[in-house]
């Protein structure tokens, strides 16, 4: 089985348990998934299968979108409702919730929470955080590009952000700067790129495969006539000045070629 499988992640599965149940179900070891959703998290989980797996280091379109709600009265080691309290305050309800989710917007510098698996010198977050290693904060640039209220009783919002960004950073940020307690209540990822919600099913149901080209759509897809030369990985001569490019058979995609000068190419990833 060839091509991209939009899953919705039920709640209380690893990304890693639902590639498990793919490769169980279809008796095929080949999938992977293109960005780790949490355990507690629900919602799209983008599911590469057999040779669309080689496209993966190739993916542009990796933006998201999720909902989530905030939980306010305390800070926890997770930064959301299933870690250990840390600290709790009085809650203070005195602050537009519109305006100040739209003092997220742009490009920020966030910080990583430490359950994150992000490495430092070798090592994930969340092992310092379980050995009880005290180490500086980290914080990686990430882009807000939109955000609103969907539900002010329960604080919930809507999120569009670049890759790497932590919905459980801004519920605790947000928290700081109402001078509340807080931390993430819930979360569900609503889309990755074009793979919306809507277009996600069920680990049990029946698979909708969408085709690999709609991951590498954002290099130049190029007919080559001589393809064997592709498919024995030659250099091949291109009338094109882009760095990569998207060689197709049949308007298949079958390699990915990067250019190395005067219009010569050598194959980067053979995608078949």
């Amino acid at each position: 089985m060839d091509g991209i499988l939009v899953i919705n992640k039920p709640a209380g599965m690893t990304s890693h348990d639902v590639i498990n149940k793919l490769r169980r179900k279809y008796n095929q070891k080949k999938f992977g998934h293109t960005g780790t959703l949490d355990p507690d998290a629900t919602g799209v989980l983008v599911v590469l299968c057999g040779k669309a797996c080689k496209a993966l280091q190739f993916l542009n379109d990796t933006d998201k979108k999720y909902v989530s709600s905030i939980q306010l009265g305390y800070f926890t080691t997770t930064d959301d409702i299933h870690g250990e309290i840390t600290q709790q305050k009085d809650i203070n309800l005195d602050f537009n919730f519109d305006e100040v989710l739209r003092s997220f917007l742009g490009k920020q510098s966030q910080q990583v929470p430490m359950t994150s698996a992000k490495k430092i010198k070798g090592k994930k977050l969340m092992d310092y955080q379980r050995e009880n290693i005290d180490i500086e904060p980290v914080y990686q640039d990430i882009e807000i590009y939109s955000i609103h209220s969907i539900n002010k009783d329960d604080l919930s919002f809507e999120v569009h952000c670049s890759s790497g960004t932590y919905v459980r950073s801004i519920c605790r940020d947000l928290a700081l700067k109402t001078n509340n307690g807080g931390c993430m209540k819930s979360l569900q990822r609503t889309a990755v790129g074009r793979f919306t919600i809507d277009m996600a099913q069920k680990i049990e149901d029946e698979p909708v495969l969408y085709p690999v080209s709609m991951v590498l759509d954002h290099l130049p897809f190029v007919e080559y006539e001589s393809i064997l030369e592709v498919y024995q990985g030659k250099q091949i001569h291109l009338n094109q000045d882009e760095p990569l490019v998207c060689i197709t058979e049949n308007n298949e995609p079958v390699a990915i070629y990067e250019n190395i000068g005067n219009g010569i190419y050598k194959s980067k990833r053979g995608l078949w």
